[in-house]
């Protein structure tokens, strides 16, 4: 049992990934993090003592504090925060806890470096349909909630990326992009060691609808449907993106959690309507 301002590794699985996730603040000493690099997603690195310089940011956010066992560092830390009136709770048993249970955890290795802000910054073509709009909904869930996304014309999205530092994705010839019959959304999930069933699940979704292979599963048709409708609902990008966040924020939902369930009108009137 947890004790008192701790949640479990499987409460916190069920948050992450969700527009309900608290903050995640990973306070692992240099140590700890240089032996394992990997993040539990979305999470931000700190310095436990100086808690009282970026503590009150999170002010009015619940979060959840961890260090790599879930000791002295993610317990003291959440008890200053909650001085400060910020909901404040430990992940039970910490990094190690999360990393033991198989959850998922993001690598560094291609992270863009963080601007002053702290953000990851990203670019790409305007107008996007599906593979530019699963992406940011993949990096704000997983990867960087705060992350920058600058949607310009195809023509200049890598002189934009070199001016404004800002990383190139789903454009021919950037690192971030389709490879082979895979799309952006599959490259983006390998190079950040996104490993979970229903992730996968809803990359097959978008590479059918992203590259017209409807075939791949019955609900590719249906997400690019979506998709084109949203592209013509907003003359903005930036507004379609906030607005189709949703979109994916269900499909991730049902991937995760109900595959299984059908909704069929009630037997009874079926029966009597064909008697």
């Amino acid at each position: 049992m947890p004790s008192l301002h701790e949640i479990t590794v499987a409460q916190l699985s069920r948050l992450l990934g969700t527009p309900e996730a608290p903050v995640v603040v990973d306070v692992r000493v240099p140590d700890h993090r240089a032996e394992d690099p990997r993040f539990i997603p979305c999470a931000v690195q700190r310095d436990f003592a100086a808690v009282a310089e970026w503590g009150p940011r999170f002010a009015g956010r619940p979060v959840v504090v961890l260090c790599e066992r879930g000791g002295k560092l993610s317990h003291g830390v959440a008890a200053w925060l909650r001085t400060a009136g910020i909901e404040a709770e430990t992940l039970e048993g910490g990094y190690v806890a999360w990393r033991d249970a198989g959850q998922i955890l993001v690598k560094p290795d291609r992270l863009p470096a963080r601007d002053v802000d702290g953000r990851t910054r990203w670019t790409t073509r305007a107008r996007p349909k599906v593979d530019r709009i699963a992406c940011p909904w993949l990096i704000r869930r997983f990867v960087d909630a705060n992350a920058l996304f600058l949607f310009v014309p195809a023509s200049e999205v890598h002189d934009v990326g070199e001016r404004f530092q800002a990383t190139p994705f789903d454009v021919e010839g950037e690192f971030f992009s389709h490879r082979g019959d895979h799309c952006t959304f599959d490259t983006m999930l390998d190079e950040f060691g996104l490993e979970s069933e229903p992730l996968r699940r809803l990359a097959l979704i978008v590479r059918g609808a992203d590259t017209a292979r409807m075939d791949l599963a019955p609900e590719c048709a249906g997400l690019l449907a979506a998709s084109l409708g949203y592209s013509r609902m907003y003359r903005e990008d930036l507004p379609q993106l906030e607005h189709a966040m949703e979109l994916y924020d269900a499909l991730y939902r049902w991937c995760r959690d109900a595959t299984e369930e059908t909704h069929n009108w009630p037997a009874a009137k079926v029966a009597a309507q064909r008697a």
